[in-house]
């Protein structure tokens, strides 16, 4: 029995897929701006600063993308990323009326696990290009690198956060948080 799905409902579910990431894209570019402005002035900052532009260029690449494959763009997805985002946002982590030490952690896993997707879809995106000429394996493939890569920044802000947050205040030795890249 051939399993394959038929090409008319394969560009759908592409659709979906797509704009699926391009809302997380939306949510996770402003969760970006929004966590690089509470850690302004600092080394995790810094480092969310320049993710926060890299993510913008993915969800950039992520339409065009997009575009080639003549898939449009949901705009209700957007919304509803956009107002996911935002509620997310009210969440105390334990505080009414300052930031908990806990909110960087639980923001920081949130971004983390943004990007483990957006790298996820990079991903499947490569499988797809080795049959599809729309699409470049090679650019995919360095995507799937600085997902990575992006991925391995976060966590050591992320560990960074949670010795701050919830560790003893005893850490010895260099900052967690790696020197920016180049």
């Amino acid at each position: 029995m051939d399993e394959r799905t038929p090409p008319a409902d394969r560009h759908h579910l592409l659709a979906t897929y797509l704009n699926d990431h391009l809302a997380g894209a939306t949510a996770g570019e402003a969760r970006f701006a929004r966590a690089a402005r509470s850690h302004r002035g600092t080394d995790a900052g810094r480092v969310l600063e320049r993710l926060t532009r890299e993510v913008a260029e993915d969800r950039r690449t992520l339409v065009r993308l997009m575009g080639a494959l003549g898939v449009g763009s949901d705009r209700r997805l957007q919304v509803l990323g956009r107002a996911g985002e935002a509620l997310g946002t009210l969440k105390t982590n334990g505080r009414l009326l300052r930031r908990s030490p806990l909110s960087s952690v639980v923001e920081l896993e949130m971004l983390s696990l943004g990007v483990q997707g957006k790298g996820a879809l990079w991903r499947s995106l490569r499988e797809l290009a080795l049959d599809d000429d729309r699409l470049d394996a090679d650019e995919l493939e360095e995507l799937v690198e600085r997902a990575a890569r992006q991925s391995a920044e976060l966590e050591a802000v992320r560990r960074s956060a949670v010795a701050e947050a919830l560790g003893s205040g005893h850490r010895e030795g260099p900052s967690a948080v790696p020197p920016q890249a180049g």
